[in-house]
């Protein structure tokens, strides 16, 4: 094991230690009485398996046979999580051919960042994986159950699911991916006729043609954004099926991967003799793995949020420092769309996930003393599914790449670290994240550009007034605001004035989307503008110095200007009306800060 991690790991394991004792003595407890059937009055579980048929009912009269919860973020408009349309079926044939019953326990909302970017409604999604965490936990609640199967996939989605389920740790879970849309428009194509829109080279129609040939029918979007970085993290902590997370949907592998699934989490539950739940799986060394896994692969940058909150709730305390530090001597090993030009696909065609996994095993980057759903450590997770004869097979990883341009081995990486970084300085704390930014771009210095909208950005750019080196400051967009939005809107206009020969740079207390790139950003900064933070008092014309090899997030004014500055609040009041925003006020107003995963679960001493 490499000496870094395995300090880390023994530094989250220590600074853990008095939360997650008392986490895995809850679970314990509540597992102590499953299944929890045995406690239901008659007519409580008469209630519960009133729509079953007449054999499921007689399997569940009894305590000796496994019924598995189904959650699923099933919804028609989000091509991710579509194909879970038939999933439920497939669930409970399976589920019968092991003397078992499959119950759909519930559904959650599953919103797509990709329709609401620079929308209103992007201004309830940070908020969405907390409802996801509150409807999973409502969706278990009728202790009916012993075992979960999770479907879910994009962004907030994964993330809500497991701290919902964290919970209920007791049980034994699987996470059931859909997988990918096949490969569209190359992502270089994409990425220019962006560009060309934003500088009004090209009309609407030109756009929404490309578009709809990027994202073209049912499956995962194929850049490596949040949805696919949840997906192979999930993975890497062994609580997918292995190598799992790429195969494309509305194929019969998927299918047979899916049956597979309910299989093994009946295997796993207690009637069947299992010991072991998903709290006990998800431990300290399988978040230091999953944290591995995103930094050599370049991925998500909210995941500096979400996987604080997924440990949170395992009772597991993390921090942007330990990402630092991971990042600083993990190599980076993939080059997928935004941090290349290939997806998704071309890198399970490499050899995915599984390949991964073994150079990051023999070069001592994660630990193999976990425990998965497949078992004791990850060897099973070094092997790639197939189908030979209809069955299902899994055979050991290639021994070599089969795209070195797209994923690389441990010891011929394309960078010696993760390109992940903490900013400090008299701005605030916040993270970059430069495995897509050139060397050239890892320090900036220029003026400042401030709004605290980012909607007023594009007048300004369409204007010529950011036809400089600038640092534009987009603020008033963190949790406590306006919920936290991605601001991946801003990408193509901040794209067009690199590429013009500028210096430039972002600094916002928002987030920035699973697929930034090329241009260098400083996100989640807090304190947040609102919450008294200092970019509140930045101005137009100050110099801001974005520096990522020496980790700075400065603004060159001395301690006593800055401090006195008066700071004016804009008017929020239009950003927390409308399109239900008024709902999540109570979320707002309770937010933590990202550090502490933005989320309203755990107070600050948790």
């Amino acid at each position: 094991m490499h000496p870094v991690i395995d300090q880390v790991t023994r530094r989250i394991t220590e600074r853990s230690r008095a939360s997650r004792q008392d986490y895995l003595g809850r679970m314990e407890a509540l597992k102590a009485q499953s299944p929890h059937r045995s406690t239901l009055s008659c007519g409580n579980l008469a209630h519960g398996f009133a729509a079953c048929g007449p054999s499921d009912k007689n399997t569940l009269k009894f305590m000796n046979q496994a019924n598995v919860a189904i959650v699923s973020a099933y919804n028609d408009m989000l091509s991710a999580h579509h194909p879970y349309h038939g999933f439920p079926d497939i669930i409970r044939e399976a589920a019968r051919g092991m003397g078992s019953v499959a119950q759909f326990a519930g559904g959650t909302p599953a919103m797509c960042d990709g329709v609401t970017q620079g929308q209103p409604g992007m201004e309830l999604s940070l908020f969405s994986r907390d409802v996801i965490a509150m409807s999973t936990a409502v969706a278990l609640s009728h202790n009916m159950f012993d075992a979960t199967l999770l479907l879910g996939i994009c962004d907030k989605i994964v993330p809500g699911l497991l701290i919902g389920s964290l919970s209920f740790g007791y049980l034994p879970t699987v996470l059931v991916p859909a997988g990918p849309m096949p490969s569209g428009l190359p992502n270089k194509e994409k990425q220019r006729i962006r560009q060309l829109y934003a500088e009004g080279r090209i009309g609407r129609d030109e756009l929404l043609e490309a578009e709809s040939k990027s994202y073209h029918s049912p499956g995962t979007c194929t850049f490596y954004g949040t949805a696919n970085s949840n997906q192979l993290l999930v993975e890497v902590m062994g609580l997918h099926l292995p190598g799992a997370a790429f195969v494309n949907p509305g194929t019969p592998l998927r299918d047979q991967l899916t049956r597979a699934a309910t299989e093994q989490v009946i295997r796993l539950s207690r009637p069947n003799g299992g010991k072991l739940g998903l709290g006990d799986m998800v431990d300290e060394k399988a978040i230091v793995n999953a944290l591995v896994a995103l930094l050599v692969t370049g991925g998500s940058t909210n995941h500096t949020i979400h996987w604080i909150a997924i440990a949170r709730a395992a009772g597991i305390l993390i921090d942007w420092n330990d990402y630092a530090e991971l990042s600083a001597v993990v190599p980076s090993m993939t080059r997928i769309y935004p941090n290349g030009q290939e997806d998704i696909n071309a890198f399970h065609e490499a050899g995915g996930t599984p390949f991964l996994i073994r150079e990051l095993l023999d070069g001592g980057y994660l630990h193999d003393d976990v425990q998965t759903v497949m078992g004791a450590g990850l060897e099973a997770y070094t092997r790639m599914p197939s189908l030979e004869n209809e069955e299902l097979v899994w055979s050991p990883a290639p021994e070599a790449s089969l795209r070195p341009e797209v994923l690389s081995s441990a010891s011929r990486p394309f960078a010696a670290d993760g390109g992940l970084k903490v900013l400090e300085g008299n701005l605030g704390r916040g993270v970059i994240k430069v495995s897509a930014v050139a060397p050239e771009h890892h320090r900036v210095e220029a003026p400042a550009v401030v709004f605290n909208d980012q909607n007023d950005l594009k007048e300004a750019f369409e204007s010529g007034a950011l036809d400089r080196d600038c640092v534009v400051v987009v603020r008033y967009q963190g949790p406590k605001a306006n919920g936290m939005p991605e601001l991946h809107k801003l990408t193509p206009y901040l794209g067009v004035l690199q590429d013009r020969g500028f210096r430039v740079a972002l600094v916002t207390d928002g987030r920035m989307s699973g697929a930034s790139g090329k241009v260098p950003a400083a996100i989640h900064v807090y304190p947040e503008a609102l919450d008294g933070g200092p970019l509140a008092r930045v101005r137009d014309g100050d110099v801001v110095r974005v520096d990522a090899g020496n980790g700075e997030l400065q603004v060159l004014l001395e301690e006593q200007e800055l401090a006195a500055r008066e700071v004016r609040v804009p008017d929020l009041a239009l950003r927390h009306q409308g399109y239900g925003r008024e709902l999540f006020g109570w979320m707002r107003r309770s937010a933590s800060s990202p550090e502490e995963g933005a989320g309203f679960f755990w107070n600050h001493d948790a």
